[in-house]
């Protein structure tokens, strides 16, 4: 019997997981339906509420916003926008901080998350997986001495919570692991490690 109840519970777990994360996700994206007019909402029109209606708005909202945003009169629109927003006091320096990080981590041409790597955490005997962000600015690098680079170390299972660290640049090394298979690394704990890679031969 204990066999097959284990055997159960790991068929039926990860169903219900993906099952509580997918009606997590659908239910946030559906509150797009709370900006539609009553006399457009779906249990108006069909008589019911249909799960998932609202995630389609948002996302053909978000990609018509593209589209618009990458021709000439939508870009004019968005920055006229952007700055009559700099002009609201609080408003400007939140939507600021808030644009400067999205354009840093979804930017095609960025290079936030684009590497894992091993480092030294938290202390010199142990190691952890984290992400490099960029290099250090502004005036801690007059209070920096030598080559450091910016990480983000997750935590686990929850990687959206984590620490920042500057580290020097020796102390951290590069792994050939997809950004992917990295985070799935740290939410399993370990569980579910990445496939093995050949270390390359040392020069002799």
């Amino acid at each position: 019997m204990r066999k097959y109840f284990l055997t159960g519970l790991l068929v039926l777990v990860p169903l219900a997981i993906t099952a509580w994360v997918l009606n997590l996700i659908i239910s946030t994206l559906d509150q797009s339906l709370l900006f539609v007019p009553e006399a457009w909402q779906p249990r108006v029109l069909l008589g019911a509420d249909i799960p998932g209606v609202g995630a389609v708005l948002t996302l053909a909202i978000v990609f018509l916003t593209g589209v618009l945003a990458n021709n000439l009169v939508g870009n004019y629109v968005m920055r006229l926008g952007e700055r009559l927003i700099k002009r609201v006091p609080v408003v400007s320096s939140l939507y600021g901080s808030v644009k400067q990080v999205s354009d840093t981590l979804f930017s095609s041409s960025g290079n936030a998350f684009r590497q894992a790597v091993l480092i030294p955490y938290p202390h010199a005997d142990s190691y952890t997986v984290a992400f490099l962000t960029g290099v250090p600015g502004g005036d801690v690098t007059n209070h920096l001495v030598g080559d450091y680079v910016s990480v983000y170390v997750p935590t686990t299972p929850n990687p959206t919570s984590g620490f920042f660290l500057m580290m020097e640049r020796s102390r951290v090394r590069e792994l050939d692991m997809s950004v992917d298979a990295a985070l799935k690394y740290i939410v399993s704990m370990g569980v579910v490690a990445p496939a093995s890679v050949p270390a390359a031969p040392s020069a002799k």
